[in-house]
């Protein structure tokens, strides 16, 4: 067998592997169930990838992200490493392939969503399998003490009884706490505690939090100030977009990005972004999972996330290549509000969910009785414009009834137009003397699939087929649609929207449950993380010590380059004191400009310090300046 360190220097060109790496690799070889929690940029897939080469057989990866699956799969083809993917939405015929490629070709890695492997049909060719390694990625999933839980996970250990004996388990995570590490290995049925973690710590990378109400122009001054590539993370869609127009208005190079986008979109702004044509990329959450650009130099969330989870692997994203980068979260009294709001918004009630299901089986004329397994298109937005939902709390029910199995609803992702051939040759051009106005695309289509879509079904490029035959490709796609009607081809027109599954029996909405116990359990646990969230943004502790300590690393070295370390807050001042000082300040000089002695008059001596520091982050803000001897408002002119 080739060492770790020949498959590590022949397909990715490097000498030495990352801290951890060569350890979880040889744990995995040498058989051991294994946990690997590693920081965003940690290399998580090459601890799944070098072990898939250097053994004999398959090595099958779960993952919940199908667009990373996607990408992978790709990357791992281009280096000559045989993978295949199966996710929501492909069909049953691509599906059956691949899996007999797995069981009886030379397959060495497949990619499964967690619910694809739930499926009998890939039950059944796994037993076929010379499994060396079943990898579990995101495997914070598996807990419902983490902040993605998702159903399918637990149901992962299940399957290790139809791999070969001694197969080991690895699972990798970003971001798991003490609690959710030991959930992990139990649900998996680790034979024995077994993990490598990383440091949390990042040298680099300075984090700050910065209590503003501007925080458009707080924004524009940090990128003004901090040159180099940066990823905003703004709350939703709308505010994506405006930002950007903010920033482009200050002559700062931005784009916007989120998953509403066409794919084709997408594509062109993410490369844009890596390339270094654009500067700064605004985004909601679905931007960056698996982009490996290092050379991030500031990461700036308008926001803050529900999570520390979510909010150390976003952050994460600056500064992988090892150089001094930054971090920044912009605060204020309504990000407090705000996920107040998102906890009880989070648990819809039992009517709403009622609602929500019974809405959807509507939508898809579900009868009562309907099997399990029924799947479809799904686009949020026509659904709860056509029955005028309230968006928020639609889409958190949709959560739930994933929660509770009752249905699951895949991420966005693209699938090229595809086509097979339902008859023989003979058949086809038959079809071809009586249909004489669709020979030239007939024939275009034989040549374009060299033969292969009498077997499989076979992508189309439209765009290319269509300037060829110097039609639009709306008209290509009509003429192909009009032979799919006659039974010549099986045609499956591009799509690039989630896909809605309904893994149980259609019923009457009444007799619709959840587990109340597990339901209460999971509110519980959001407002934990949600007021850890905001302990972070509001306590006057070394920011990166408070992050690492809340994923169980034992330490008690400040990092001495975030906010607090520098003195942000060596007044002791709260946001709500902040507020309070400002709101008091802004009225004091709201009718003339005043010197320092006369402001400070109208507050006592005790809070001088405190008044000080809140007149420094005014003047830092924009919002006052200081001219000779005395303090002004600024206007907005």
């Amino acid at each position: 067998m080739p060492s770790p360190n020949e498959i590590l220097k022949k397909y990715w060109g490097y000498d030495t592997f990352r801290p951890l790496q060569k350890e979880i690799i040889q744990s995995v070889l040498d058989g051991h169930d294994t946990l690997a929690l590693l920081p965003t940029g940690g290399g998580k897939s090459i601890c799944y990838q070098v072990p898939a080469l250097v053994k004999e057989g398959i090595t099958v990866v779960i993952s919940p992200l199908i667009a990373l699956m996607k990408d992978q799969v790709e990357n791992l083809r281009k280096l000559g490493i045989k993978s295949e993917a199966i996710f929501s939405g492909m069909h049953i015929r691509d599906i059956d392939r691949i899996l007999d490629n797995c069981a009886y070709g030379d397959i060495q890695l497949l990619y499964l969503s967690p619910e694809r492997l739930l499926n009998y049909m890939v039950i059944e060719r796994i037993k076929k399998m010379n499994i060396n390694l079943l990898a579990v990625d995101e495997a914070h999933c598996i807990s419902q003490w983490g902040y993605d839980f998702r159903p399918p996970y637990l149901q992962i250990a299940d399957i290790r009884e139809f791999l070969p004996k001694g197969t080991p388990i690895l699972a990798l995570t970003a971001t798991a706490t003490a609690d959710v590490a030991k959930d992990i290995q139990e649900k998996l049925k680790f034979s024995s505690p077994n993990v490598f973690q990383g440091s949390y710590i990042r040298d680099n990378l300075s984090y700050s939090v910065l209590y503003v109400d501007r925080k458009d122009e707080k924004l524009a001054d940090i990128l003004i100030n901090i040159k180099g590539t940066a990823i905003v993370y703004a709350r939703n869609r709308r505010m994506t977009k405006e930002i950007a127009a903010y920033l482009q208005k200050n002559n700062i190079n931005a784009d916007f990005y989120h998953a509403g986008l066409e794919m084709t979109l997408r594509t062109q702004k993410q490369d844009a972004w890596k390339s270094g044509k654009t500067r700064v990329m605004v985004s909601t959450n679905a931007f960056g999972m698996g982009i490996d650009k290092p050379d991030v130099r500031v990461v700036v969330h308008m926001d803050l996330p529900e999570s520390l989870e979510a909010y150390y692997q976003e952050a994460g994203r600056a500064g992988r290549d090892g150089q001094k980068s930054y971090a920044v979260l912009l605060y204020n009294a309504g990000d407090r509000k705000h996920l107040e709001y998102v906890h009880e918004i989070s648990f819809p009630s039992m009517d709403a969910l009622r609602q929500t299901y019974r809405a959807l089986s509507n939508y898809y004329q579900l009868g009562i009785g309907t099997p399990e397994g029924a799947s479809f298109e799904f686009d949020f937005n026509i659904f709860v414009k056509t029955y005028r939902l309230h968006a928020l709390t639609t889409m958190h029910a949709i959560r739930i009834l994933q929660q509770e199995e009752w249905l699951v609803l895949s991420e966005s992702f693209y699938l090229p137009s595809s086509m097979m051939f339902k008859v023989d040759r003979a058949v086809v051009y038959e079809y071809l003397l009586q249909n004489p106005g669709v020979e030239n695309l007939l024939k275009t289509l034989l040549r374009a699939a060299q033969g292969q879509a009498f077997l499989n079904f076979v992508n189309l490029n439209e765009s290319s087929i269509a300037s060829f035959l110097k039609i639009s490709k709306k008209k290509l796609q009509q003429q192909i649609a009009y032979i799919a009607k006659a039974g010549i081809i099986d045609y499956r027109p591009q799509t690039e929207n989630p896909r809605i599954t309904f893994l149980r029996e259609r019923v009457p909405v009444e007799n619709l449950s959840i587990d109340l116990e597990a339901f209460n359990f999971r509110k519980n646990r959001l407002y934990e993380r949600i007021t850890k969230a905001i302990q972070y943004a509001e306590n006057k502790a070394c920011r990166s010590l408070s992050l690492v300590q809340y994923f169980g690393e034992e330490t008690d070295q400040t990092c001495g380059i975030c906010d607090v370390c520098l003195g942000r807050h060596e007044a002791d001042l709260s946001p709500q004191d902040f507020e309070r000082y400002k709101e008091k300040i802004i009225s004091i000089l709201a009718g003339n400009p005043t010197t320092e002695k006369i402001l400070f008059q109208s507050f006592s001596f005790k809070h001088h310090t405190k008044v000080r520091k809140a007149i420094s982050f005014l003047i830092d803000e924009g919002i006052l300046e200081k001219d000779g001897h005395k303090y002004q408002l600024l206007t907005d002119d």
